[in-house]
């Protein structure tokens, strides 16, 4: 009887080991196919973190029993290994330091979510304008990316946030907005600000539907920095759209209620209208970046997760600064998930990230990340 169980939990362990190594693969195949196709192994990759999780467990578990099932989970690890590094930052020794060192460039992307106007009819908190742009002052970056930026109709409100930022420092600045509020009341859209001159600017409008938010933008702007020029660019990519409706529904799913397939129906939907239209989005971006003449930045809310196609695509041959500076998993968007890491700086070659941070601060949705880089051929 003793052995039947053995054999049998054996043959169960292995099944599941087989099972979860596959569907590992396909969540790191996620990497190159185009989600306006696949978008079902998509939304598998969003298990991507707890699939890796598992599989490194089944290693552990097999290389204990001294299990040749070690190296089907090994060969599994080794194969998911781009994936896994864009997951996991490893420099867990490093510590950012206010100061910046000579010749360094402070970026910092952030989405500001209307810079927290969206909450101002609930009276039962406060509003963080006014700590979201001490948080700014207090960091002191050389060029500000903004996505969801906010101008109110200063004939409705008694502030104007594109001349309190210039006023801390930030005398050149390219705005695009693509939203425009109930009768005018607000515009919102994307935001590059900078302490160095603008010599030149893009803007390139997605062709999606504006209804569905998703005729946002990509901009851009030339930054001559003592007699270097570099291309900067942000973009906010297509969101899944989430109301609090789609929250409850997430709850929903997490506690296996008996409405749990309706739930289910409702976010799988918003999650695949958001991945077709991101992919597309990011096609574009791709385009533009690969053709810029000069040292590129690309920062931005890409909604989307580190083994995605968006990901990515958008990075190609260059370099995040998470992957390249920080540590754990990286964590920029405050709901749904811990292992939801959606806005990124990235960097041609040219650059070197001398070090990044990410403030979890709960001022938006979305914690600003900020990185500390520096062209090669920059003299010490």
């Amino acid at each position: 009887m003793t052995l039947v169980f053995r054999k049998f939990t054996k043959r169960a362990f292995v099944t599941a080991n087989i099972i979860t190594t596959v569907l590992f693969l396909l969540a790191c195949c996620n990497a190159f196919l185009h989600p306006q196709q696949w978008w079902f192994i998509a939304l598998l990759g969003l298990s991507f973190p707890f699939l890796l999780l598992i599989v490194f467990c089944f290693f552990i578990l097999w290389v204990l029993f001294r299990s040749k099932w070690a190296l089907l989970s090994l060969a599994a690890l080794i194969l998911g290994y781009s994936n896994i590094r864009a997951l996991i930052g490893f420099h867990f020794t490093t510590k950012t330091v206010e100061a910046k060192q000579s010749g360094a460039l402070r970026v910092m992307s952030w989405n500001v979510s209307w810079f927290d106007e969206q909450t101002k009819d609930d009276r039962s908190r406060p509003i963080y304008r006014k700590q979201m742009l001490d948080f700014i002052r207090s960091q002191d970056p050389d060029l500000i990316c903004f996505q969801e930026y906010l101008e109110p109709n200063t004939r409705r409100r008694d502030y104007n946030n594109k001349n309190d930022i210039t006023k801390l420092g930030y005398p050149y600045h390219h705005i695009v907005y693509d939203y425009v509020g109930w009768k005018g009341s607000f515009l919102t859209g994307v935001a590059i600000f900078s302490k160095y001159p603008i010599v030149d600017s893009i803007h390139v409008r997605y062709p999606g539907p504006k209804n569905l938010r998703a005729a946002e933008s990509l901009i851009g702007a030339d930054i001559d920095i003592n007699g270097q020029k570099i291309r900067v660019f942000t973009t906010h990519l297509q969101s899944v759209l989430f109301q609090k409706g789609d929250y409850h529904n997430l709850e929903i799913i997490k506690n296996a209620q008996d409405s749990m397939l309706e739930a289910s129906k409702s976010v799988i939907k918003k999650l695949v209208q958001g991945y077709k239209f991101r992919g597309d989005q990011v096609d574009i971006v791709r385009k533009h970046l690969d053709e810029s003449p000069y040292p590129v930045v690309i920062c931005g809310d890409f909604n989307d997760v580190p083994n995605s196609y968006t990901y990515f695509q958008v990075k190609g041959k260059r370099k995040d600064a998470f992957v390249e500076a920080g540590y754990g998993i990286g964590r920029t968007f405050s709901n749904i998930s811990p292992t939801l890491r959606i806005d990124y700086i990235m960097t041609d070659d040219q650059w070197e990230t001398l070090q990044y941070d990410c403030h979890p601060l709960p001022y938006s949705e979305h914690y600003p990340v900020i990185a500390d880089i520096r062209l090669r051929d920059t003299v010490q």
